[in-house]
């Protein structure tokens, strides 16, 4: 059962200009099938599809490029290259094939790093960079409930449907959006296929990129990131307590951000004496991903709240869009900043809210700051209430869809 994905169209886009297509993304994203759907809808071109699994014909790339352009290039419109990480010199050789064949490429990995650290200096100008994460709830919508979906997209619905679709936002913060979880229904399956994402991430990409012997460091590290998720990260502490040097935990955060484990989110400041500007906080990308590295998917948490601002994260994440957040050195604190054209929009969630009300440090944002828009995301309440001449926003949080169109019009 294939489920469409809202970077098709992107891909789609730039099918007929002569750059280079790479979609990048976790294993077991759907990169591989999302191209091949792409491809297979394309009846007028020759289309020649390769992997790097196969070593021979990896083999052939790296040692022989004039013989693999006369058995894979030449007479095809598009090359479809899979699992390109597995060549150290991409680039150059990708460079190479584009700069003297008539031929449309495509390639993919599960990891960004040979594409943003070796290859991007090869391929400057002439590659498109599409990264594809695990279901959004969009996606995940169309795919466990299709008959919900257009009613989602509108986001004109009431409180009726802001129920329904919270009693399936439990299950997408659970299990997350890998498809192939997605479209199982057994939950103990569920956990299962979760497990060995979690297991393949530590044992076939992760581990080999930070050149580990072992998996227990790694693993301590990744337990203490997830229970420290929505909270901003501290070093000093965490060097002390995972045994990593700070110049060796901050490669190995920035590796487990460029296979699409977790991401850093940054301060957003303007005034350095009164607000913080190093260290960032930290989010996982798939909920399931994340409950599996606690070994824990019981529906009874204690996390409700920072699950709610995972959500929210993943989601602006999945639409192209950053987020900051602010905190000032007195302790005032925003849960979001968005920034769009120079502008910025503070964003706070919450779980429950019954009645329209404030933060001190939402206010304190709003007096030092003056943002155009404001917004705060919970449960269920919708409503606008007008503070210190300000409009504030209130949202349920599975409008979110909804708020990243208004802030992209």
């Amino acid at each position: 059962m294939y489920i469409q994905r809202t970077i098709e169209n992107k891909i789609k886009g730039v099918l007929n200009r002569k750059e280079i297509i790479a979609v990048v993304g976790a294993r077991q994203v759907g990169k591989t099938t999302t191209i091949h759907h792409i491809l297979d809808s394309l009846l007028n071109k020759k289309i020649n599809k390769l992997s790097f699994d196969d070593i021979t014909t990896k083999s052939l790339f790296e040692e022989d490029i004039e013989s693999f352009i006369e058995l894979h290039v030449k007479n095809y419109d598009i090359l479809f290259i899979d699992e390109i990480q597995y060549v150290k010199e991409s680039g150059k050789i990708l460079k190479f094939i584009y700069d003297t064949q008539k031929i449309k490429i495509i390639v993919s990995g599960s990891s960004a790093t040979e594409l943003s650290i070796q290859s991007i200096k090869h391929l400057v100008g002439r590659v498109f960079i599409f990264t594809l994460y695990p279901f959004s709830f969009e996606e995940y919508l169309r795919a466990e409930k299709p008959d919900l979906l257009d009613v989602y997209m509108l986001g004109n619905y009431k409180q009726t449907i802001t129920k329904e679709l919270n009693k399936h936002k439990q299950s997408f913060i659970l299990y997350g959006g890998y498809p192939a979880v997605v479209l199982e229904k057994d939950t103990r399956i569920k956990e299962e296929i979760l497990r060995n994402i979690y297991n393949t991430h530590l044992l076939r990409e992760i581990r080999d990129l930070l050149h580990l012997a072992e998996n227990d460091k790694l693993v301590k590290l990744l337990k203490i990131l997830v229970l420290q998720t929505g909270n901003i990260i501290n070093y000093t502490d965490l060097s002390q307590e995972t045994g990593f040097s700070q110049p060796t935990l901050k490669k190995y955060l920035t590796i487990l951000e460029q296979t699409f484990i977790c991401q850093r989110v940054k301060p957003f400041f303007t005034n350095k004496k009164k607000e913080l500007v190093k260290n960032p906080k930290i989010y996982f990308i798939d909920f399931g991903f994340r409950n599996a590295c606690l070994n824990n998917f019981s529906t009874q948490r204690t996390d409700v709240g920072m699950v709610q601002e995972q959500f929210v994260f993943t989601e602006f994440l999945k639409k192209d869009m950053q987020l900051k957040f602010w905190q000032t050195k007195s302790k005032a604190e925003v849960d979001f900043i968005i920034e769009k054209n120079n502008k910025q929009y503070p964003l706070e969630i919450k779980t429950m809210l019954t009645k329209a009300k404030t933060t001190r440090s939402f206010m304190n944002f709003l007096q030092e700051y003056k943002p155009e828009k404001s917004f705060i995301l919970s449960d269920e309440l919708e409503t606008i209430i007008t503070k210190q001449k300000q409009q504030i926003r209130f949202k349920p949080v599975v409008k979110i869809n909804k708020l990243i169109e208004e802030l992209n019009a």
